[in-house]
């Protein structure tokens, strides 16, 4: 049996991102000082040649000037609230990006679309090892990144099961950490994937270890997934539980599914009983799998009925 490290289990998770149709690049090729370099600074996150290239692909018709302007309001979010920041960009992703231009001699707007979500093969899917992000002399190098039209949407960080020291829990001090220290890099996350080879689970930006889920799929879910390509024709027998998550929550169409009709900022108010100060606090919350399916099921059980 071989042994089992963290570079194993990055090695599977990439193979199993691959079998779902995604490209795996290595991190220290597009650096700056890379072999193929596709970042100008360490503290750049978005690929913007896939991101340009995307945004030409799946906005057919528009001019350059107005892409170029959607891509200025993408990778000019910088307020110093990290929740703040992912909420705004979480509306340019599911609503469009909105340009106002001039044609003849009135102003009027365009809708760009950073994701086509109608079309989950019409983007570009890639998981990227070993990315690292240098952001106030700090360098840090999360496991996997995987990137959506060059948007890094997920984080996963892997330990080794076989280490006794190395738990869920070390992963999520660890996700915590470059939270605090590379921010630049959760501006653009959808979600946050922990795991230890056997055990996974995935948050939002603002959840705390307990509100990191797993992922099943339910025995009944091959009618309705098999057919749009969710996962293969025969639901998945038990197995650990990061290639579950991987296959049946991070295939491309749940994910864009997820992001698009699956999460939620929710605010709420609390008065200081002293100062009579209200503050406003934000939770980002992502549905759970059986959430997710029961509401999808609905929604298949209602169209069937309306036809």
């Amino acid at each position: 049996m071989s042994k089992l490290n963290e570079s194993a289990i990055e090695t599977l998770a990439i193979q199993l991102f691959e079998q779902l149709g995604y490209s795996a690049i290595h991190g220290p090729d597009i650096s700056p000082d890379g072999d193929h370099p596709e970042r100008t600074r360490y503290d750049e996150v978005l690929l913007t040649g896939r991101l340009t290239s995307a945004l030409n692909r799946i906005n057919p018709g528009m001019t350059d000037a107005v892409l170029h302007a959607a891509l200025k309001e993408v990778a000019r979010i910088h307020s110093p609230e990290l929740l703040n920041n992912n909420e705004t960009f979480h509306r340019l992703l599911t609503e469009g990006v909105k340009v106002s231009t001039q044609y003849e001699g009135n102003e009027r707007g365009e809708i760009v679309w950073l994701v086509d979500f109608d079309t989950p093969d019409h983007n570009e899917f890639v998981v990227a090892s070993q990315f690292t992000v240098i952001e106030n002399n700090q360098n840090k190098r999360p496991d996997l990144v995987v990137f959506v039209n060059g948007i890094p949407l997920v984080v996963i960080e892997l330990k080794n099961a076989a280490d006794e020291n190395a738990t869920l829990q070390s992963a999520f001090k660890q996700i915590s950490t470059y939270k605090q220290v590379i921010p630049g890099l959760f501006t653009y996350n959808a979600l946050l994937v922990i795991s230890d080879g056997l055990e996974a689970k995935a948050g939002s930006l603002s959840a705390g270890f307990s509100r990191f889920m797993t992922w099943k799929i339910p025995d009944d879910v091959d009618g309705m997934v098999g057919a749009n390509n969710y996962l293969p024709q025969h639901h998945l027998p038990p197995r650990v539980e990061l290639e579950t998550l991987i296959k049946g929550m991070l295939n491309k169409k749940t994910l864009l599914d997820l992001v698009r009709h699956f999460v939620v900022f929710e605010k709420s108010k609390k008065e200081d009983p002293q100062t009579g100060v209200i503050s406003i606090s934000t939770v980002k919350k992502i549905a759970a799998y059986h959430q997710y399916y029961a509401v999808n099921a609905a929604v298949a059980s209602t169209l069937r009925a309306a036809r």
